[in-house]
């Protein structure tokens, strides 16, 4: 299960609502250093919750206080009870989340690194594996009689019976030694003697036999599969039945570009000290992938050409590509223009998910029968789905969508029904994540859902009757748990919190164990039936001292668009007794991350960040947070408003966030100031730097100045490769409208950032020395990387922030 929001401690097992706080009447006085304090005076919250291997108790991390460490808590879903499971009684502990034999007898996970298998009629506790090394994704064989597990790039298969284990197959990253045919010279030598004739031929027999025993004996290690000395291995997937595994290569010596260098000054050893990033945008694409099927009983080895795929051959960036290509030739950079040229098949990468240990691009049905691999073009315009004809060793394309801008980063979901035949993937095609099921040889998908919402993390339940899934369809700020049938039917709503962070559906299909928060209470825990009643409250986590306060719940408001947006999603915060007889300042905040949502109903990620809006309220501000064009939740035409023009929809929505502010909040639009974070950062750059005038000061934490200089991975989605496309990047970079600013600006950034790096702030500094403008700052965190971790630095930063706002927007008269 995925966890959307962070961490717990659990201080009392009460149940409690998460609805709007009303703490006590009267509350502590609300101080900076309060707020931007370590948050475990808020209680933390409740953290990466699973189910039991026989669905009785819920398990759960919670954060010790004053540490990092995480502690187990295992509770009762039916009475409430429970509390934290103590170190004796750890080690017959359930890890999670557990997998499950198709005849529902057996239970496997990993804890601690190592495999496990539970029987469930007994209780019995079995330990398959103690070693150093993290063993990952344990899963049953199609016919229950082994246990199959990774470690790393590598399968073992467990069988139950003997307690034996073996790997499933040995992969070598280097020639086959038997393999190599004789030269010349070593033919002559063999024309000539007989003994060396007679020592190849007792070789080749002796091979034969090891062959043929390979065959007729399974107790044997299995042969090595020789992948040649020009790739590494990048993933692996083995069959349930253990007669085939699908292996991703890429080259061996892929060129990696450059990686810039941060400094370290503030060091344990007293010397400053050096560490490598990652490389820029376009200095060197990522390497491409290519896919080989092994076949483990017949001991061969199939490569799978993707030239199969419907558009792999096509070239979307044709146009960029040929501009750039004629202005470097006119230019005279022959060498440069040919590197642009387009391949004759498109590279691609696996869509992979490292959250189980690997796969997420590959999935097995569960009788092993079925194979599908989802494919990228690391152009980032097409995602394929495609299954293999093991028969014919060859990819056989399901699904295809293109994205003239690019492919989402979410929604990538997929798998099969348990019919062991039937696909279900999310695709956006629609316009908004929807959920699709196609038979293999059907020409048409058949969506299950559709409308002007999004669906994501589907669920099949263990009976595969229903589809459980994550949605906004109620409000695009609302998410809950919905349901429907995995054969199409009604979307129906089993949670009711608006608020619902992830979810885990119980072993027999039963229960739902539901994360929700709400804006001001942290991820809690909670039990609900699969049809959405019996909801119980299981936890509290929120201290005495944080309760007591009383905040300002955001009003969630639709901010018109004068450009043709529509409705702009924003959080409104105002204290009850505000006048709207007098002008008051105001501050908008802009979250960071660009596609991300921060208008929604569940605890925010900038939790510190309301808790110091809650601060300029008391001091007579309001406040707007808005989910700007490009942020989540709103469909792919909201998302890919931004290609090739970062910062530009997004500005046009918050200086009409401003107008509504002047227009229908009393606000005096010369005090109006703007602060955010990383993307947040990069766009009240832009603000001050592409609308000069219209924000009274800003604040940019940790931002890109450069799109040059940010990854490939992310940048690349949007404005394409510099080299094709170097307008873009000159319209969507701060930096080159420096000479605009006319407006008191803060910058501050973590020194040793590997997100976004500290350079971005120091280039764009130097610039605006150079020409000659007044009233910027810059503040730089030695020990602090993107998101910062120490509370001094939070405290420093956002007291600078607060003195910005105080002497450039006042308060209120």
């Amino acid at each position: 299960m995925r966890c959307r929001h962070a961490t717990a401690a659990l201080v009392a097992l009460v149940v409690f609502a998460a609805a709007p706080l009303h703490a006590a009447p009267v509350s502590p006085p609300l101080t900076l250093e309060r707020i931007m304090a370590d948050p475990d005076w808020i209680g933390p919250p409740v953290e990466q919750p699973y189910w039991s291997a026989d669905g009785r108790s819920l398990y759960y991390q919670l954060k010790r206080s004053g540490s990092s460490i995480r502690d187990l808590y295992r509770i009762d879903p039916v009475s409430g009870v429970g509390g934290k499971v103590d170190d004796a009684a750890l080690a017959d502990a359930d890890g999670g989340p557990a997998v499950y034999d198709r005849a529902r007898t057996r239970a496997a996970f990993v804890r601690h690194g190592d495999v496990f298998v539970r029987e469930l009629a007994s209780g019995r506790l079995l330990q398959v594996t103690r070693t150093p090394q993290r063993e990952a994704a344990p899963q049953f064989s199609a016919d229950g009689r082994a246990l199959q597990f990774r470690v790393g790039n590598d399968w073992f298969v467990y069988t139950l019976a003997s307690g034996v284990t073996a790997p499933a197959a040995v992969l070598k990253a280097e020639k086959d030694p038997e393999a190599k045919q004789p030269d010349d010279l070593e033919r002559l030598q063999l024309r000539l003697f007989k003994t060396l004739r007679e020592a190849r031929a007792d070789r080749d027999a002796q091979r034969a036999r090891e062959q043929a025993l390979d065959q007729a004996d399974p107790t044997r290690v299995a042969r090595p599969f020789y992948l040649g000395d020009d790739v590494q291995v990048m993933d692996t997937e083995l069959s349930p039945n253990g007669r085939w595994m699908l292996v991703v290569t890429a080259p061996k010596n892929a060129a990696e570009g450059r990686k810039p260098e941060l400094m370290r000054y503030v060091t344990e050893s007293g010397y400053a000290e050096t560490e490598k990033t990652r490389t820029y945008v376009g200095r060197d694409a990522p390497a491409p992938q290519s896919l080989r099927l092994l076949d483990l009983a017949a001991h061969a080895s199939y490569p799978l050409p993707t030239d199969v795929l419907p558009g792999i051959k096509d070239d979307p960036l044709k146009a960029l590509r040929d501009k750039a290509i004629a202005a470097l030739r006119k230019d005279g950079h022959a060498d440069e223009a040919k590197a642009l040229e387009a391949p004759a098949l498109r590279p691609v990468r696996i869509v992979a998910d490292a959250e189980d240990g690997g796969g997420g691009g590959i999935v097995w049905s569960e009788d092993g029968g079925q194979l599908a691999v989802q494919l990228r073009a690391i152009d980032n315009k097409d995602r394929w789905i495609a299954t293999v004809d093991f028969g014919k060793h060859a990819l056989v394309p399901q699904h295809r969508l293109h994205d003239d801008a690019w492919i989402n980063w979410n929604f990538n979901d997929f798998g099969f029904l348990k019919d062991n035949r039937t696909l279900w993937y999310l695709s956006e095609e629609s316009g908004w994540s929807q959920l699709y099921v196609k038979t293999p040889d059907a020409r048409n998908a058949r969506a299950l859902t559709a409308g002007t919402f999004e669906v994501s993390h589907p669920v099949l339940s263990p009976d595969g009757k229903w589809f459980y899934l994550r949605s906004n369809r109620e409000a695009p700020y609302r998410y809950d748990v919905y349901r429907l049938p995995a054969d199409g039917g009604a979307l129906t709503r089993v949670t009711a919190y608006g608020g619902m962070d992830d979810f885990a559906l119980s072993p027999d299909g039963a229960r739902l164990a539901v994360l929700h928060s709400s804006p001001y209470v942290p991820p809690q825990l909670a039990v609900v039936n699969a049809d959405g009643s019996g909801a119980r409250e299981l936890t509290d986590t929120r201290t005495p001292e944080y309760k007591a306060y009383t905040w300002v719940e955001p009003q969630y408001v639709e901010v018109p668009s004068a450009h043709g947006a529509g409705a702009i999603h924003a959080k409104f915060y105002k204290p009850a007794d505000y006048d709207a007889s007098k002008p008051h300042p105001a501050v908008i905040f802009v979250h960071g991350a660009g596609y991300t949502q921060n208008v929604h109903s569940s605890w925010p990620y900038y939790f510190r960040e309301q808790m110091f809006h809650n601060l300029l309220l008391k001091e007579g501000y309001v406040v707007l947070d808005m989910d700007y064009r490009a942020s989540e939740g709103y469909g792919r035409a909201w998302r890919t408003a931004i290609y090739r023009q970062m910062g530009h929809p997004e500005l046009e929505d918050l200086l009409d966030g401003k107008a509504w502010l002047v227009k229908r909040q009393a606000v005096d639009p010369k005090r109006v100031g703007i602060y955010g974070g990383s993307y947040g950062g990069f766009m009240t750059l832009m603000a001050l730097l592409r609308a000069p005038g219209e924000f009274a000061a800003g604040a940019a934490l940790r931002p890109v100045t450069d799109w040059t200089s940010y990854n490939h991975e992310y940048t690349s989605n949007i404005l394409d490769d510099p080299r094709l496309d170097p307008e873009a990047y000159r319209i969507s970079s701060p930096i080159e409208y420096a000479e605009n600013l006319r407006d008191p600006l803060l910058i501050c950034h973590g020194l040793i950032d590997d997100n976004v790096l500290a350079g971005d702030s120091i280039r764009l500094y130097q610039r605006l020395i150079e020409l000659h403008k007044d009233d910027f700052w810059l503040s730089l965190y030695p020990l602090d990387r993107h998101g910062f971790v120490h509370a001094d630095a939070w405290y420093d930063e956002y007291r600078r922030i607060h003195e910005l706002f105080t002497r450039y927007l006042g308060p209120a008269d």
